[in-house]
């Protein structure tokens, strides 16, 4: 399985869209600051995944989250 995850900054409350087989580890990696992307956004909290039962739809779900639908999509969901 692949993931698509979202995370909320609790320093700026702005989100993060991204992917990983291993949501798990991939998310205590955020948190421990070794993502460049997220190290000073932290501490990071998951908001919302979704599995995948392939690394090419977990990728097209990611991308389709980081455009303007999916942003608008993730503010009714959460």
């Amino acid at each position: 399985m692949f993931y698509t995850y979202v995370l909320m900054s609790s320093k700026d409350n702005e989100l993060y869209v991204g992917f990983s087989k291993d949501l798990k580890n991939r998310i205590t990696e955020h948190n421990k600051g070794l993502v460049n992307a997220t190290k000073n956004r932290r501490p990071l909290k998951v908001v919302y995944y979704e599995a995948c039962l392939s690394y090419s739809k977990a990728v097209e779900r990611e991308k389709s989250l980081k455009t303007g639908f999916g942003r608008a999509y993730l503010k009714r969901r959460l």
